[in-house]
């Protein structure tokens, strides 16, 4: 991403599945507390990780944490998770809204859901990371991350610990980057260290 697109960054969504949590606690542990891009983190979950899972990662995470609530207007230097069961919308006044419909490629909540809503919403202003995972969710809201001028990040399938999730997006479209979890945290702090450069 060129320097003069850094600035202009307002939403960062990350999705993972089947061997992403690593990558996602190093993130949450490596950023600094004054991160001020929001990030939406949407993690498959299992049952025995519902009540745990957000916990865990506000324990790990500098910035403040808190899993998604109807209504709630999307913030600067937060983290928000996906709950449990529930399919994450962003509308057009930035806030967030919870949707129970059907599962999306097994899933609830869907990467492709919140990335499709966020590109619609935030368009060019926006980044989508897709790390590991066992099913092809993600590949489908990247492509629209994409489509309506976003950054599209991809971990990179032999440094995912399940490389089916960003080898299948690979093989559908052109990632802008495709980074190993060290690299997508280097990028990140890169966009943190820019934006403190500007102030």
């Amino acid at each position: 991403m060129a320097k003069n697109e850094l600035n202009k960054i307002e939403l960062l969504v990350i999705g993972g599945s089947s061997g992403s949590l690593e990558v996602i606690l190093s993130i949450l542990t490596q950023l600094p507390a004054d991160y001020q891009i929001p990030i939406v983190l949407v993690m498959h979950r299992s049952n025995s990780q519902e009540s745990l899972l957000p916990e865990i990662l506000s324990l790990k995470s500098r910035i403040p944490l808190q899993e998604v609530e109807e209504k709630e207007p999307i913030r600067p230097a937060m983290v928000y998770l996906a709950p449990a069961d529930f399919h994450v919308l962003i509308e057009k006044d930035k806030t967030f809204s919870l949707d129970y419909s059907e599962k999306m490629n097994y899933s609830r909540p869907s990467i492709d859901v919140t990335f499709i809503s966020a590109a619609e919403v935030y368009c060019d202003r926006l980044i989508g990371i897709l790390l590991s995972g066992a099913n092809e969710d993600g590949t489908e809201g990247l492509k629209e991350i994409k489509m309506r001028g976003g950054y599209c990040i991809i971990q990179d399938p032999r440094d995912a610990r399940m490389e089916f999730m960003p080898r299948h997006a690979l093989d559908h479209m052109p990632a802008d980057a495709v980074l190993t979890g060290s690299g997508i945290i280097d990028f990140l702090l890169s966009l943190h260290d820019h934006g403190s450069r500007r102030v």
